[in-house]
């Protein structure tokens, strides 16, 4: 597998693109229980391919290298990606696993995205493992599955990269307490722990899809409430926890932040850190996060790179 520091991608593959629609590569036709069971009791279904539904069934969209990277932090040797996508392979065949990409004017994605199938959820059931999994997640829009792309890539990031990484929540609740409203962070939280101390990150994907400003506004509103108003124990952090946004690039950075000044949605609880999609490739993340700090010589902000030590190996 190629290491995310050989990456030479200059767009993130999770950024949003006109007039990309996410486009069925899935099998069609029918697959009886039965014929899954005999391919269980032969031999072809087996312990791995059960560790990758599990995955799948907990990230919802995921890439092959994505749910690869997981395997092996669980201590499961996919012994190749494409060994691992010959076990996709049969998952999709079986209609356990179903199988999309995006197509745009540029043309087809680099990539496939994974998600459950209705098989997948009844073997889940089988083993007492939750799946809430239902037939109409799958028909999320793109730039919802892009952001759940983005969160997995920056968990998996963390989880790799970062020696002081705990745990993770793939979609934590947060509660906006005047509002009453109970939103999700798009990119997930992870904890990171060192010396008996701990702190907690959630990440906040934001992509340039259809009316993203207003959207963001709308986030940032529910998250203000959130730092506002936080005591100890809300909705499952003991301590508050750091906000970041992860963008798709540099540029976007600055635009989200514009808007967010624009739309006096600062939160002065929290110094608020910004991120991209590349900058996860990184070897070491100690200096992948961004702060806007205001020049006061010319009374504009500027973009800085913030030195994390907490981040590194």
């Amino acid at each position: 597998m190629v290491e995310d520091n050989e990456i030479k991608a200059k767009v993130s593959p999770f950024a949003i693109r006109e007039g990309e629609i996410k486009t069925f590569d899935g099998k069609d036709g029918y697959v009886s229980m039965n014929q899954i069971i005999h391919k269980i009791n032969i031999g072809h279904i087996t312990d791995i391919h059960f560790a990758i539904l599990e995955i799948v069934n907990e990230f919802e969209f995921i890439t092959s290298r994505q749910i690869y990277q997981l395997l092996e932090f669980k201590g499961i040797n996919p012994q190749s990606q494409d060994k691992l996508n010959n076990k996709l392979d049969q998952l999709v065949k079986s209609k356990i696993l179903t199988r999309y990409y995006f197509t745009s004017e540029e043309g087809k994605g680099i990539y496939r995205i994974y998600c459950l199938e209705k098989m997948g959820k009844y073997l889940l059931n089988s083993k007492e493992i939750e799946c809430k999994w239902q037939p109409t997640d799958n028909v999320k829009p793109v730039p919802m599955i892009k952001k759940r792309l983005a969160g997995n890539q920056t968990i998996i990031a963390y989880m790799r990269k970062v020696q002081a990484f705990d745990s993770y929540v793939v979609k934590p609740a947060i509660q906006a307490k005047i509002s009453g409203k109970t939103f999700k962070a798009t990119g997930g939280s992870i904890k990171l722990k060192k010396n008996n101390k701990s702190i907690s990150f959630v990440f906040e994907v934001i992509r340039r899809e259809p009316e993203w400003q207003k959207k963001l506004v709308d986030k940032m509103m529910m998250y203000k409430e959130f730092y506002e108003n936080f005591i100890p124990g809300d909705s499952g952090f003991s301590m508050m926890p750091q906000l970041i946004l992860v963008c798709e690039d540099d540029r976007h950075t600055a635009e989200t932040f514009k808007e967010i000044v624009k739309n006096k949605l600062e939160i002065p609880q929290i110094r608020l850190y910004f991120t991209t999609d590349l900058r996860q490739n990184d070897e070491t993340l100690e200096n992948t996060l961004i702060e806007f700090k205001l020049d006061e010589t010319t009374n504009k902000y500027k973009m800085y790179n913030v030195e994390a030590k907490i981040l590194g190996m």
